[in-house]
């Protein structure tokens, strides 16, 4: 298990019931009309992350093959 697995792993732990208080609480925080950018600018920031996760570990490969 290496320490992505570890670091989201109470993720699998999330139940529906979880997810919706979560979902009232970020609403009563940021409004009705600022949510559809904040979870858009999420969505970015995931897709960035991972494309940048993805890069290093194509880096660490060809290191070690070479």
């Amino acid at each position: 298990m290496n320490i992505y697995d570890m670091s989201f792993a109470f993720i699998r732990n999330i139940n529906g019931r979880e997810i919706l208080l979560i979902a009232v609480i970020l609403l009563l925080f940021f409004g009705a009309k600022r949510l559809p950018g904040l979870a858009r600018s999420i969505g970015q920031s995931m897709k960035e992350f991972k494309k940048a996760k993805a890069d290093g570990e194509k880096e660490l490969q060809a290191s070690k093959d070479a």
